[in-house]
């Protein structure tokens, strides 16, 4: 079967698939029709067969199952369901709420608006009965011995989902951040009790996994922490089985340069085949273990974090692998490393056997501009032109020197990169208040609008939680 021609949305539904294999098959039937040739070109490409002028629904339904990657209509059904049972909303508030669900939604981490827990703590402060409510509760307060005696009356709780996200005691154990008992301890009980050290949700129906492994390391795009004995944690759920091949641990762990996360994955045989209960159910939307790491030496290339990439060489990582993100195309890691200006992890890479014959003159001068090499600069022509992301990426992965450099090879200020992001964008998103200053006192536009959000640099402030520097850079 040829590779997919599609990737999924985000939150698909039976109706929308069937609705567009409808499309598909009125297309196909008529020449006239503005996706005939497409239809033609799909029918062609996912289920070559003798020609006809028409096609029937279940015919066009397969095609279109195969485009996005299934090799038939029954497993794509399958698939939904597989998110529609494992899918939680994840809302930050529930207006039903008992206390004990309030405890555990203000306690934990839901990856929709983090809370530091204190909320949570001066609940338990006021009511201490609230800890040992319930196997959700003593999961994620830590308190081991209550549950050890609940457990011993009936094990079955162990694997019981409830609470606000309808997780079993081990998420709640996993993603705490109350910072009480004994959390270790805890996970322990339940895993001995019978706990899948799998267990896990999909996030608003998203096909990456949040396991219980995902919730211990923490991290994510807007920061929030690891749990305070994370590495204590993986190491245990390791220890029962846990796959260590957990794409969203690795995804949340790579906006940081904190190696942490990689010692118990790595020497557990991350990277490597390992009996998957979630490639098990996602199939192919699931990526390869070696996708997993192959991805996160491109993000470590990326974001100039040179131990990480050297841990991963030394793990056998392949420094030419090309990944599977859309954000960083096709480019392999030293590529990447190049082009984002990173020279202590290009050379690691390139000792690696990183090699590419794609670079051009324009890459290897961003390179040096955003390592702030002046002599490694001098004018190309039609450079902002050809390379319209550097600003942003100045701004994403360096900072002033490199702008300014940029401006003085020709970048406007307030130049749109990838989705009509800006350089001001970029340093309002990380809270570089500093380089957020530099941009606006050379003229950076701070009404502007990215593409994908409609948001400003204020918006993309706020969303990441710098408060002051948001208020700072609103028009308003």
């Amino acid at each position: 079967m040829p590779e997919a021609r599609w990737n999924l949305p985000d939150d698909p539904s039976l109706e929308w698939l069937r609705s567009r294999a409808k499309q598909l098959r009125r297309a196909f039937g008529d020449p006239d029709a503005d996706e005939h040739a497409l239809a033609v070109e799909l029918v062609n490409a996912f289920d070559p067969g003798s020609p006809s002028e028409a096609i029937q629904l279940s015919r066009a339904q397969r095609v279109l199952a195969r485009a996005f990657g299934f090799p038939g209509w029954s497993r794509l059904r399958e698939h939904l369901e597989t998110l529609g049972t494992f899918g939680r909303p994840m809302a930050a508030t529930g207006e039903d709420d008992s206390p004990e669900d309030r405890l555990l939604r203000l306690g934990t981490l839901n990856y929709t608006q983090w809370s530091d827990g204190s909320d949570a703590r001066a609940m338990l402060a006021q009511d201490p009965t609230l800890a040992v409510g319930s196997a959700h509760t003593m999961a994620a307060c830590g308190r081991a011995e209550e549950l050890a005696e609940l457990l011993r009356d009936d094990p079955a709780q162990a694997d019981r989902q409830g609470g606000p996200h309808r997780w079993e005691p081990l998420l709640y154990a996993c993603y705490s951040r109350l910072g009480t008992g004994d959390a270790v301890r805890t996970v322990q009980v339940l895993l001995n009790t019978g706990a899948d050290p799998n267990a896990g949700f999909l996030w608003r129906r998203f096909a990456s996994p949040f396991t219980a492994l995902t919730g211990a390391l923490g991290g994510g795009e807007r920061g929030e922490p690891p749990h305070r004995a994370a590495v204590a944690l993986a190491t245990t759920l390791l220890a029962a089985g846990a796959d260590p091949n957990d794409n969203q641990a690795f995804y949340n762990r790579m906006f940081t340069p904190d190696d942490s996360h990689l010692p118990p994955l790595l020497s557990h045989g991350a990277g490597h085949p390992h009996p998957s209960v979630w490639r098990n159910r996602l199939g192919a939307a699931y990526p390869t273990p070696e996708q997993m790491v192959g991805e996160h030496l491109r993000s470590a290339a990326e974001r100039g974090y040179t131990e990480r990439v050297r841990l991963l060489l030394e793990h056998g990582v392949d420094p030419n692998t090309v990944g599977y993100h859309p954000n960083l195309g096709d480019q392999t890691a030293y590529e990447i490393a190049v082009r984002n200006g990173h020279r202590e992890a290009v050379g690691l890479l390139a000792s690696a056997g990183g090699r590419s014959d794609r670079l051009d003159d324009y890459d290897l001068l961003l390179s040096a501009a955003f390592a702030g090499d002046t002599r490694g600069v001098g004018p190309l022509p039609d450079l902002p032109a050809r390379r319209p992301d550097a600003m942003r990426l100045a701004a994403e992965q360096h900072g002033i020197a490199a702008l300014a450099l940029l401006v003085d090879l020709g970048y406007d200020v307030s130049a749109r990169g990838r989705c009509g992001t800006t350089a001001l964008h970029e340093a309002a998103f990380r809270g570089d208040s500093a380089t957020c200053r530099w941009l606006v006192d050379h003229g950076a536009d701070r009404t502007a609008e990215d593409e994908r959000f409609s948001g400003t640099p204020s918006d993309w402030a706020a969303h990441a939680g710098h408060e002051e520097l948001a208020e700072e850079l609103s028009v308003s």
